[in-house]
């Protein structure tokens, strides 16, 4: 016999799917927004509602906007010759809340791997070659996580890019295989402060 009503079940099922989010958990939220139909829970609703009609993809870095262009790339103050190379969105916000850089991005929405048959037609790596050629990008900033994955994509783009940019490594005081978004703000911010020329990494230097 079910002890919970269906509509109640339902939620739980739903919260359940959502990251780090066990099914006890599920439930205590479920009967959060329960107990609070009347507010909580509406503006929970309108707010997804909001989100799936308006949220897209800047058309530049591919960062999350309600716009074409997100705020990072239509403010004016961000420095226009630095372009910082990062896995997912959830990196970007990390890098930006370190406070320690003030160019611009670009996201690339995953890494190559050839097992998962993820190669750089599939990341468009041509949008990106195209917009540091028209962006008179001067250096492109490799803060990509120390996976295989992660210096595969390196070593593509930098040897893509050898000769036409200065091409450099956030220094590697992020743990290997750890995700950019789990490094502290301190250890990320001093990684971007001291990265290298991108070639040090892969000759052993």
């Amino acid at each position: 016999m079910n002890r919970l009503p269906k509509s109640l079940e339902q939620l739980t099922a739903v919260l359940g799917k959502l990251p780090g989010i066990g099914k006890k958990s599920a439930l205590r939220l479920a009967m959060y927004l329960a107990d609070r139909s009347d507010d909580v829970a509406a503006e929970m609703i309108q707010s997804l509602e909001s989100m799936r009609q308006q949220l897209t993809l800047c058309k530049h870095c591919r960062n999350y906007s309600d716009q074409p262009v997100c705020d990072i790339c239509a403010d004016k103050r961000r420095e226009n010759g630095t372009l910082c190379i990062v896995e997912s969105i959830k990196d970007l916000i990390a890098i930006e809340d370190t406070g320690q850089f003030m160019g611009r991005y670009h996201v690339l929405g995953g890494l190559i791997s050839p097992i998962d048959g993820i190669g750089p037609e599939e990341l468009n790596f041509s949008d990106l070659f195209a917009r540091i050629e028209s962006e008179n990008i001067q250096e492109v900033i490799m803060a990509i996580s120390a996976t295989i994955e992660g210096d595969t994509t390196m070593y593509y783009l930098s040897s893509h890019l050898d000769g036409k940019v200065r091409v450099s490594s956030i220094a590697r005081g992020v743990s290997f295989g750890g995700e950019l978004d789990y490094a502290d703000e301190f250890t990320l911010g001093r990684a971007i402060q001291s990265r290298q020329p991108v070639d040090k990494f892969f000759n052993g230097q």
